[in-house]
């Protein structure tokens, strides 16, 4: 895993997500106006991504698969019985060195299972986990696990902990990362026995940990990491980004009710539409897979083509900061002592 070039290849998935493929080519075209180093290798089938790929010479190359991964199928099933699909077929690309990353908006546990089996762990990585950024209007916070891992043991939380500390320094900036354990209380009595034990591993071995983190405490910017299992971390996600759409489509009612709220959305909808522009889960682009010996973004179901523009180029920053090689070594350092 050496230091990749600033021309990076990305593997795109244009099935995926819940309006592909239109909104991802659309996604494409923006992806590749904005990053003149990017080359996508676009997986579907070819009477989409060929006549694509002759409108962006040079820049575009189409990889036709002939199989496609529901969101209900059984994933490891599917992966195994559906070699031709995009999904698997984008992450081969990767395993073979033909792209340096994969991101798809389509099935979560298929892209887990696609990406485990060719793309392979890290030597020493127990289990590859989702880390996602949340749109917190105060900072940044990297959430993981989001739900590759619905059962976890307190090295596995360990480990996602330090993954997402080597994806907090090099993508945020954040030297000394402040890492919390989700919980119910801030104490360190408190919590199932997972949390408990969780706390003391982490409280031994984790540079920067910090506690404990309450519900209320992941968007007040207490933290820059929180660690949980996937179960728990995607409900908390969906939460989050389900309250946030409920609380906008009220306030959108009540300003259009009558014809004070509509006097009062004048002043204030310019504030909101930015807060609300900041929360968007668009603007995060996708949730990387750590663990992996390359990149595998994945993206949100309902992305819009600003949602997979901007994870492609998650895809591609994640490339360019070699953020495999150095949770490799940060995995490898840990075993040697």
């Amino acid at each position: 895993m050496s230091k990749q070039p600033e021309t990076v290849v990305i593997a795109v998935d244009v099935l995926g997500g819940d309006a592909a493929p239109s909104v991802v080519l659309e996604g494409v075209t923006l992806a590749l106006a904005a990053d003149e180093g990017l080359t996508l290798l676009l997986t579907g089938p070819a009477e989409v991504v060929e006549p694509f790929a002759l409108d962006h010479p040079q820049r575009v190359r189409p990889v036709a698969t002939t199989e496609f991964i529901d969101m209900d199928e059984h994933p490891a099933q599917a992966v195994r019985s559906k070699k031709d699909s995009s999904i698997v077929v984008g992450c081969r690309l990767v395993a073979n060195g033909e792209a340096h990353g994969f991101f798809s908006a389509g099935s979560t546990g298929a892209c887990l299972a696609a990406a485990t089996l060719y793309i392979g762990r890290v030597k020493g990585v127990i289990r590859p986990a989702i880390a996602s950024l949340l749109p917190s209007p105060i900072a940044p916070v990297v959430l993981t696990d989001i739900g590759a891992n619905a059962d976890a043991k307190p090295e596995y939380l360990l480990q996602f902990a330090k993954m997402a500390r080597v994806y907090a320094t090099r993508i945020l900036g954040i030297e000394s990362p402040r890492t919390g354990l989700l919980n119910i209380g801030s104490e360190d009595t408190k919590g199932s026995q997972l949390a408990l034990d969780s706390y003391r591993l982490l409280h031994d071995e984790l540079e920067g940990f910090m506690g404990n983190a309450e519900g209320n405490d992941i968007l007040a910017g207490r933290f820059d990491i929180i660690v949980t299992d996937g179960f728990t971390g995607n409900v908390t996600l969906k939460t989050i980004e389900g309250t946030a759409k409920t609380v906008f489509d009220q306030l959108k009612a009540i300003f259009s009710s009558s014809l004070k709220g509509k006097l009062a959305a004048v002043a204030v909808m310019p504030g909101l539409r930015e807060l609300k522009n900041r929360l968007d889960a668009n603007n995060t682009g996708g949730a990387p897979l750590l663990g992996l010996k390359g990149a595998c973004i994945i993206g949100h179901g309902s992305s819009s083509a600003i949602g997979i523009a901007n994870g492609i180029a998650v895809a591609a920053r994640f490339v360019r900061e070699d953020i495999a090689k150095h949770i490799a070594e940060a995995i490898a350092s840990d075993q040697s002592q």
